[in-house]
């Protein structure tokens, strides 16, 4: 069951093809139906799984056997989660794209085959099956931004591609090491867990974590790799920026979860602190860049830098207090996998607002707007929503998310904790200074028609998952509480 959720989308990319004389209008109504009978089956998937502290729905397949690489798949309390974020994000983004017009066969199949690599990543057991997905992402990636995007769209794709394969490279050094560690050799993430390959190795299982570190960094991406994401995000298409953020970042914060902490216990415990500097850079310094922007989108962008700092100070803080402390590290990687899931909505969600402001106005430029509250109420009223749950609202998944990073990290890392809660108070600046200008502020131009039915429809359960989460929390907490020990175990070993 968990391979036809992975591979339905990419079926229904090659139906697309199969059927050459098919409208736009077809096309843009198939996409939407095969994205909401895959969102359907996802949740399906999460509401009957047992109770484990396991994998479940696990397939394991000979693929590669003369290097022991198999089709491994499975999902638990953190991958759970993400396929969920995944398939209603796609979701979103196919509802939103109702009005598309520009090559809408190519575009809706390039969507629905990064919904299938995206879904595969998230569920790969494997390290040589979580690398095809994770390049395979990347191509699909260039393509939407290069085909779809702004006018330095071209420009952008190529720094995007170049830099985010350099990671991937980084990537496969540091999985072949772990292969040829490993007695006996294999790709198995699961194995490499059982086994920890270079317990005691010192250097040799620092320079592995480099290699990782380098590759899921670029991908998140933290500081000083960050340069390649404001350039991707502003010449994107809306759809393109809010898949990119919602989901592609979380590949490389997922990979430190799934991958280098449990794989790599010992060498994360000695080199934590420099994760947790990186963290602390990266969320102050996001902040900072972002208050000084003067292109909405662009803005957006460098809040995730921020909001993605959280989580590398959090899992970084796991590490140093891995000899104590259980209840708080198991806080930092609750409020981490929490914060994958809180920014993925959020982001995504003002990413196709932003979408809707330059369909409208032809900018990304906030001087050249204001009083649109009066002219698009329903936009100005989502858009505030947006902002207040990306500054950490309480009532929203995003104080959710934080609060449990910084109650975890702090007595691990008290001055990094204390200098990450002024990105709090810049995000609230930044956003605050925002809405003003363009909501309450003088007309700057022509009045903004508001939300269409469509777009509305697109974002509106995204924010409202982010209120029910924020309230609610229970029922994802549940799900992500077991992995939590489970990496807390695997680093005190």
């Amino acid at each position: 069951m968990l391979s036809v959720v992975v591979f339905l989308p990419l079926a229904a990319a090659v139906v697309l093809f199969a059927v050459p004389r098919a409208s736009a209008r077809f096309v843009r109504l198939w996409w939407v139906g095969v994205s909401a009978v895959e969102f359907v089956v996802i949740v399906a998937l999460w509401v009957a799984a047992p109770v484990s502290d396991g994998y479940v729905y696990e397939v394991n397949l000979r693929w590669i056997p003369s290097v022991s690489s198999g089709y491994h798949i499975g999902v638990d309390g953190l991958s759970l989660p993400l396929i969920a974020l995944t398939g209603g994000l796609f979701l979103a983004c196919a509802i939103y794209s109702l009005r598309q017009d520009k090559r809408v066969r190519s575009f809706a199949a390039l969507f629905l085959f990064l919904e299938t690599v995206s879904l595969g990543l998230f569920v790969a057991l494997d390290l040589i099956l979580f690398f095809v997905y994770f390049d395979l992402s990347i191509v699909a990636m260039y393509f939407v931004i290069a085909g779809w995007g702004h006018r330095d769209a071209a420009r952008a794709a190529v720094k995007f591609f170049l830099y985010t394969f350099v990671g991937s490279l980084a990537l496969l050094v540091g999985f072949i090491a772990l292969y040829l560690a490993a007695s006996p050799h294999t790709f198995d993430i699961v194995e490499l867990t059982r086994q920890n390959p270079v317990a005691g190795s010192g250097w040799a299982a620092g320079l592995i974590l480099l290699a990782l570190g380098i590759g899921f960094a670029i991908k998140t991406p933290t500081v000083p790799f960050h340069t390649w994401l404001p350039p991707a995000h502003t010449e994107a298409p809306a759809a393109g920026s809010a898949i990119l953020a919602g989901v592609l970042l979380k590949m490389g914060t997922y990979g430190f979860v799934r991958i280098a902490m449990p794989i790599l216990p010992e060498a994360w415990r000695r080199y934590a602190l420099v994760f947790v500097i990186v963290g602390v850079v990266s969320v102050v310094y996001g902040a900072l860049v972002a208050l000084a922007q003067r292109d909405f989108k662009r803005m957006i962008a460098y809040t995730s830098v921020n909001h993605m700092g959280y989580i590398v100070l959090a899992v970084g803080a796991a590490g140093l207090v891995a000899d104590s402390a259980a209840e708080a590290r198991q806080l930092a990687v609750t409020g981490a996998v929490t914060q994958m899931v809180s920014h993925g909505l959020i982001t995504g969600a003002l990413f196709l607002l932003a979408g809707v402001l330059y369909e409208r106005g032809d900018t990304y430029d906030m001087d050249r707007y204001g009083g649109l509250a009066r002219t698009a109420p329903r936009f100005a009223g989502l858009t505030a929503v947006a902002a207040f749950a990306s500054l950490g609202l309480p009532g929203f998944s995003g104080f959710i998310a934080e609060f449990q990073i910084f109650t975890g990290s702090l007595g691990a890392a008290p001055v990094a904790t204390i200098v990450a809660f002024l990105g709090i108070l810049i995000t609230a600046a930044l956003f605050l200074r925002a809405f003003q200008k363009m909501f309450l502020g003088p007309p700057q131009a022509a009045p903004v028609a508001d939300l269409t039915v469509p777009e509305a429809v697109s974002i509106t359960p995204l924010l409202v998952l982010t209120v029910v989460i924020g309230i609610f929390p229970r029922f994802l907490l549940d799900a992500i509480e077991p992995v939590s020990r489970s990496v807390l175990n695997l680093l005190a070993r």
